[in-house]
């Protein structure tokens, strides 16, 4: 069937010109119904045709469709593909993150792209303006559904599809590879028999054989990881000969170097026809990658692929790879999941990886079956060959996956907790029997019901309750005796900014604490649970001893690790051999310590949050404390509040005072300079008048006076506190937009020879330093 007879208003949408055998099966209940729709089929039978029919489908009704991708790095590679429909008319935009959305471009698109966290977060921001682009959603496309079974992430794609349809209803594609039971995924998502499609292996475009190898342990877990490398080896090499190419897949980004460097060297002694030395073109090319080591692999036809490395060279491996330039590449699990890579024989050759508190980890099963299902070449190989490399202990397992695959099950009790306090806070749920509502419209209830005596279904009601109880005794949700609940402040808070509990918990330990310090701030950013995935690797060890040292923490690990990274990047001085991970753990530092600061601000009060509003403009930009103040004026960056800073201008207010000479004396254009100067304007500047306060008190005499706070700047939000001898008699936070009147009463004790007053006015949402004015009273 040609793609110009089926949808001749969207032929120019597809990147082939005829359907195949199996979108040819799904084509009608696609396009020619409403229904939700539920496929499964083997990797690379071209399911992602089937994602674009339905948006196309949507976009001939003049809807919005929403494509949820397992990855974030899909999501990129989607918007590039999606050019096509960009061509046509249609805008296509990924919904990335908190600080990178647009919402009127969001609200505009006619097609939208995210991942389930993305999905999940803007769904609970519904019903603001910047998040409500979400609910009107006609129709949602969800790639890889049986993400459904991943440990950590599983339960997020659940709960947000869930939601999305208790909503607005939308129509629902869900996709998949094989699974055994996509009746109980049919069944969640109301997916009638006649749209409900299960694909077998006959619909594979390149037929598939699959095994298992064993190895023989070495004298320690080094040695056994080179004797995998030798059976991986082994098994790609025969294909390798005959002009077919071989994936391996490892556990980490840095098993995909070394094992590269070591097949380079035995594949060389082995005298396999591998490299490309007679490609001038190819060669002149591999100059430009970014990573040396990459650089002097490839042109040996050997290289490897990770999340860690640059996106041009990322691009670049991939190409070569299709192009067949690169005939063994070394991967870790997330190219399974993204980038359609296919190789004529794919070796899985770690079955377990090392998690920083769990020790050693198996894979898991979805993994492992995402990861074979790329063996073999659509259009080159009449059969791909996929091999699991394990220990002798494991085989009959993996044996058994990949003869019977395995069903789908749901993640959703492992962090129930937490979904159920999200749903809370969006005020969804308002009982128990709310509560039983809404977990009747998950997969787990499904599933549970499908298989009562695994999953305790007898006993649902009475976990579900446990859990409502356990919300309530740490102070997320309040509770009356009629069972009617409500959602805390700290349970809205821990929604809206999607963290975990346990994360929750500590920010507001933290805001109990008598004195609060930087590093308080970034020690408990850094232990949150949504670093527990950061690997302390022996490399990097003596960077973070000297990074930590003179800091004390019990933080260990991973986290140790992370503390360091924040405290070099307030520094602007991050030590090479942390710079692979340092972006990606700054990134999510910066989410943490912007709700931190609203924690902060609601549970301990202004000058605390203003403490880590300037903590998190320093992990941000890396300035120091003198030069913090200056990147709340738009248009100043780093290198220009050093360099402001440098020559004396440390505050918004000392920057208008300078004026525009001093800033082109100090290396800016004139247009900038005059710019910034502007900018400088609209921050707040505050004055403090204190009248006619008095000089002196006589002993047991009291008096009352009214000091002026006055802002001369830009409005603000602002907590003003006044102290006497170190102790607080006034606090109020309030927006000053003008002047306030704060009441000081003077009281001649006889304790004291003289009072100290102190009028202290801080920014909570701005990283601008404290303004404090004094007055001595002599008691007589």
């Amino acid at each position: 069937m040609k793609v110009a007879e089926a949808v001749p208003e969207f032929a120019d949408a597809f990147g082939f010109e005829e359907f195949n055998r199996m979108q040819r099966e799904a084509l009608p209940g696609i396009w020619r119904t409403d229904h939700n729709v539920v496929a499964s089929a083997p990797t690379a039978s071209g399911k992602t045709a089937l994602a674009e029919l339905a948006i196309c489908k949507t976009l001939s009704e003049g809807g919005t469709a929403l494509f949820i991708a397992p990855l974030r790095a899909l999501t990129n590679e989607k918007e590039s593909e999606w050019e096509r429909f960009e061509d046509l008319g249609y805008s296509v935009y990924v919904v990335s993150g908190e600080r990178d959305l647009n919402p009127r471009r969001a609200a505009r698109a006619d097609v939208l792209v995210t991942t389930p966290e993305k999905a999940d977060s803007a769904t609970r921001k519904h019903d603001s303006a910047r998040y409500s682009f979400i609910t009107d959603v006609d129709c949602v496309v969800i790639d890889e559904v049986h993400l459904l079974d991943s440990d950590r992430r599983g339960g997020v794609l659940e709960v947000t599809v869930s939601r999305l349809r208790r909503l607005q209803d939308p129509r629902v594609v869900a996709l998949s590879a094989t699974m055994p039971n996509v009746g109980d995924v049919a069944d969640w998502l109301d997916a009638p028999a006649e749209t409900t499609y299960q694909f077998g292996d006959e619909y594979r475009p390149v037929d598939l054989e699959t095994g298992v190898k064993t190895y023989s342990h070495g004298s320690n877990a080094f040695a056994d990881k080179y004797r995998r490398l030798y059976r991986a080896i082994d098994l790609a090499e025969p294909h390798i000969r005959e002009d077919g190419q071989a994936l391996v897949f490892v556990s980490s980004r840095q098993d995909t170097v070394q094992a590269a460097k070591k097949a380079r060297d035995e594949i060389a002694e082995r005298e396999v026809p591998i490299d490309s030395h007679g490609d001038y073109d190819y060669h002149n090319e591999a100059t430009e990658l970014t990573n040396d080591t990459l650089r002097q692999s490839v042109i040996d036809g050997v290289g490897f692929h990770h999340a860690g490395l640059g996106k041009g060279d990322r691009d670049r491996v991939e190409r070569w790879f299709k192009e067949g330039k690169i005939k063994l590449l070394f991967s870790t699990s997330t190219l399974a999941w993204g980038v359609n890579l296919p190789a004529r024989c794919v070796v899985i050759r770690d079955t377990k990886y090392h998690d920083p508190l769990e020790g050693e980890t198996d894979i898991s099963p979805l993994d492992v079956l995402q990861m074979v299902g790329r063996a073999g070449r659509p259009g080159y190989d009449d059969v791909g060959y996929g091999w699991v490399v394990c220990d002798r202990g494991d085989a009959d397992t993996y044996r058994r996956l990949l003869r019977d695959g395995k069903e789908i099950e749901s993640r959703l009790a492992a962090d129930l907790e937490s979904h159920l306090n999200a749903e809370i806070a969006m005020g969804t749920i308002r009982g128990l029997e709310d509560v039983m509502a809404w977990l009747e419209t998950t997969f787990y209830y499904v599933r549970a019901r499908s298989k009562p005596e695994e999953y305790d279904f007898g006993n649902v009601r009475e976990r579900l309750r446990g859990t409502l109880d356990s919300l309530v005794e740490d102070g997320f949700v309040t509770a009356d005796e009629d069972l009617s609940i409500e959602p805390s402040a700290l349970g809205r808070l821990a929604s809206k900014y999607y963290l975990r509990l346990d994360t929750a918990r500590r920010f507001r330990a933290l805001a109990d604490r008598e004195r609060l310090t930087v590093d308080a701030i970034l020690e408990t950013v850094a232990s949150a649970g949504e670093f527990d995935s950061v690997s302390a690797r022996s490399a990097e060890a003596d960077a973070v001893d000297r990074i930590l040292d003179g800091h004390e923490t019990s933080l260990e690990d991973g986290h140790r690790k992370v503390f360091a990274i924040l405290l070099a990047g307030m520094a602007d001085s991050m030590p090479s051999d942390l710079r692979s991970d340092a972006w990606v753990i700054r990134q999510n530092a910066l989410r943490l310590l912007a709700a931190l600061c609203e924690f902060l601000d609601r549970f301990a009060g202004p000058r605390a949050a203003n403490l880590a509003r300037r903590v998190e403009a320093r992990v941000e930009h890396g300035v120091g404390r003198d030069a913090v103040a200056l990147t709340a004026i738009d248009g100043v960056g780093a290198g220009r509040a050093e360099r402001l800073a440098d020559a004396g201008l440390g505050s918004p207010g000392a920057v208008v005072d300078a004026g525009p000479d001093v800033l082109s004396n100090a290396g800016m254009s004139d247009s900038v300079a005059d710019r910034v100067v502007s900018a400088a304007g609209d921050q707040p500047r505050i004055e403090v008048e204190w009248g006619s306060f008095p000089g002196s008190i006589a002993v047991g005499e009291n008096d009352l006076r009214e000091v002026a706070v006055r802002n001369v700047g830009g409005g603000a939000r602002v907590g003003i506190r006044v102290t006497v001898n170190d102790v607080e008699m006034t606090a109020e936070t309030a927006y000053l937009d003008g002047e306030t009147t704060v009441p000081v009463g003077v009281f001649g004790t006889p304790t004291a020879d003289e009072l100290s007053f102190v009028v202290e006015v801080v920014f909570p949402d701005l990283p601008l330093m404290p303004v404090r004015a004094t007055r001595s009273v002599d008691v007589a």
